[in-house]
C-alpha cells in the first residue's frame, strides 16, 4: 500500500486503540481527580515519553530484522498475526463489564515524580512492546525504510495519546463516569477486538 493509505489506515486503528481504556487511562484519570490537572499532565508526559522509547527500540530492532531476513519477517508476521487474533477474540468474547478506576488519598512527591511514575508505568509494561512489535509492521508502506517509518507510526500514536490525555484531564469527571457504564466499556472492547481481529487476519495474508 502507498504511504498515504498506510497512514490513513493506521490513524483509524491507532485512534481507536488510544480511546480504549487501559492502565494509562486509569493513571491519568486517577491523578487528575485526586492530584489535580498539573500532576496529571506530568503523568501523561511520562507515559508519552515511554511510548516513544518503546517505539524507538521496536523501530530499530524490527527495521534491522525486516531488512536482513525474509524468514525472520515471515516468523514475525505469523507470531504477530496470532497475537492480534488472540487479543481480538478475547475482547469480543470476554468484554469488560466495568473499567476499574482506582481512587485513594493524595500521595507525596513533586510534580516530576508524577512524570517518572507515568514513564515507569509505560516502560515496565512489556505488553506495550509486544503490541508494537505485532501491530506496527502491518502499516509499512511500499518502498519505505522500515526503521524510520515504524518510529513515525509510534510517534503518531504518542501524539494521539497526548491529545486524548488532554481531553481526559480537561473532562475527568464526565469521562470517568462514562467509563463506569458497562454498555460503553463493552462496546469499546468489542469494537477494538474486531479491529485487532481484522488486522491479525490481514497480517497473516500479507506478503512481503
Amino acid at each position: 500500500m502507498t504511504v498515504t493509505q498506510a497512514l490513513l489506515a493506521y490513524l483509524v486503528a491507532a485512534g481507536l486503540l488510544t480511546l480504549t481504556p487501559g492502565l494509562d487511562t486509569a493513571l491519568i484519570l486517577r491523578t487528575a481527580a485526586v492530584e489535580g490537572p498539573k500532576r496529571a499532565g506530568f503523568a501523561a508526559a511520562g507515559i508519552i515519553t515511554g511510548c516513544l522509547v518503546w517505539g524507538a527500540a521496536v523501530a530499530l530492532g524490527l527495521g534491522a530484522l525486516i531488512t536482513a531476513s525474509t524468514f525472520a519477517f515471515a516468523v514475525l508476521k505469523w507470531v504477530g498475526a496470532g497475537y492480534l487474533v488472540w487479543l481480538g477474540l478475547n475482547l469480543i468474547l470476554k468484554p469488560r463489564a466495568r473499567f476499574e478506576l482506582a481512587g485513594g488519598p493524595k500521595l507525596a512527591g513533586s510534580d516530576i515524580v508524577w512524570m517518572r511514575r507515568g514513564l515507569l508505568t509505560n516502560l515496565l509494561n512489556p505488553k506495550v512492546g509486544v503490541f508494537y512489535i505485532s501491530f506496527l509492521p502491518q502499516f509499512l508502506a511500499n518502498g519505505v525504510s522500515p526503521a524510520p517509518f515504524i518510529f513515525l507510526l509510534a510517534a503518531i500514536h504518542a501524539a494521539l495519546g497526548l491529545a486524548w490525555s488532554a481531553c481526559l484531564i480537561g473532562a475527568t469527571r464526565p469521562i470517568a463516569g462514562a467509563l463506569q457504564r458497562a454498555s460503553i466499556v463493552r462496546w469499546l472492547d468489542r469494537l477494538t477486538g474486531g479491529v485487532f481481529l481484522a488486522f491479525g487476519v490481514r497480517l497473516a495474508l500479507e506478503r512481503r
